[in-house]
């Protein structure tokens, strides 16, 4: 809508994307903050989070809290979205991501809400079946829309080499990943939201600079026409964090749930494709990745030695058992997730 008012009626402000992208941000947060009390009054009588029962005793209390706040920041971001971006492949791309995960999620949470049970919804092997047609679908649109496939590491200028058909495997194994990872960090009150406000702002940078045909070229970046859009997706998403964030925050007054956790994670790992950035998420989704990592281990070790690494995974669960308060390792967690999305902003110019 405001790309069609710079159009039709020459309001030269709403040519840029950074101007669009900042209205977006606040368009997502007041619509967020706006809708989800609402959404709250009548979850508490519909939606009660189940609690997964072999979780920490502490959790148990947090039974009568609503989920799935997610449909609630992730329609803001659409909506906001729709109405400031100019529509393009990249931006269909995105919103596919955006709206595909939340109904998955939805499905997963749904069974468990309305079976009062967390064990209740999707099969593992049916949501992970599922996320992985979706994503699987989206690479290979990227694919035939000839979007460039070269290989490219962090801290180096030029590709390593070009992944051809190969890209479509790589990239549906990155927006699953990532998918699954946030869902596997989304267990404390706040500890996945504020890592994916600060994954979308460093993408941002990186879709930015990509999308403009000047910076890109100095920077030595793979310049993308189209791909600049997308930012306006990235901040109405970090807006809408935002506004749930303050719901969400310890004690949380409502849960993400799949619906929210799941199409944060596609998001990331889609807008890391389009930015070109896939191997710096090691960077940009730190937080997520490590704990993916400890779970990971955790199942490895117990099935191949019959020994834990840790009391408990994923590896937050691990410090609650021993003694960790749960606000400690949130905000430990939000340091960490700070620090190394400096470090992969720092990878723009040490390249």
């Amino acid at each position: 809508m405001l790309y069609f008012l710079y159009e039709h009626f020459h309001i030269n402000i709403f040519r840029y994307i950074s101007v669009r992208a900042i209205i977006a941000f606040f368009t997502a947060f007041i619509l967020t903050l706006w809708f989800l009390p609402l959404f709250i009054k009548w979850a508490k009588q519909k939606t009660t989070q189940p609690i997964y029962n072999l979780a920490p005793e502490n959790h148990k209390t947090k039974s009568k809290t609503p989920s799935m706040g997610g449909v609630i920041f992730i329609l803001s971001a659409f909506i906001a979205s729709l109405l400031s971006v100019k529509f393009n492949f990249y931006v269909g791309i995105v919103f596919l991501a955006m709206l595909g995960f939340m109904i998955i999620g939805m499905i997963d949470d749904l069974g468990k809400i309305l079976n009062k049970n967390n064990q209740a919804g999707l099969s593992a092997k049916a949501k992970f079946l599922l996320q992985t047609l979706l994503a699987f679908f989206i690479s290979l649109i990227l694919y035939f829309h000839h979007f460039d496939t070269y290989f490219y590491i962090p801290f180096y200028k030029h590709p390593l080499f070009d992944m051809r058909f190969f890209a479509v495997f790589f990239w549906t194994f990155v927006i699953v990943g990532m998918s699954n990872a946030v869902n596997l960090t989304d267990g404390l009150d706040g500890l996945a939201t504020i890592p994916s406000i600060f994954s979308f702002f460093t993408l941002s940078l990186f879709l930015y600079i990509l999308g403009n045909a000047i910076f890109s070229r100095y920077l030595f970046f793979p310049f993308e026409l189209g791909v600049g859009e997308v930012v306006i997706i990235s901040t109405a998403t970090t807006g809408a964090l935002l506004g749930f964030l303050w719901y969400n925050a310890n004690p949380a007054d409502v849960f993400m749930g799949d619906s929210g956790s799941l199409t944060l994670g596609a998001l990331i790992g889609v807008l890391a494709i389009l930015a070109k950035s896939e191997i710096l998420l090691f960077f940009i989704g730190f937080v997520f990745i490590i704990e993916t990592i400890s779970v990971i281990l955790q199942v490895g070790s117990y099935k191949t030695t019959g020994k834990r690494i840790f009391k408990m995974a994923p590896i937050h669960h691990h410090f609650e058992q021993i003694g960790w308060k749960e606000n400690k390792i949130t905000v430990r967690f939000w340091i960490i997730a700070f620090i190394t999305n400096l470090i992969a902003i720092l990878s723009i110019k040490i390249r």
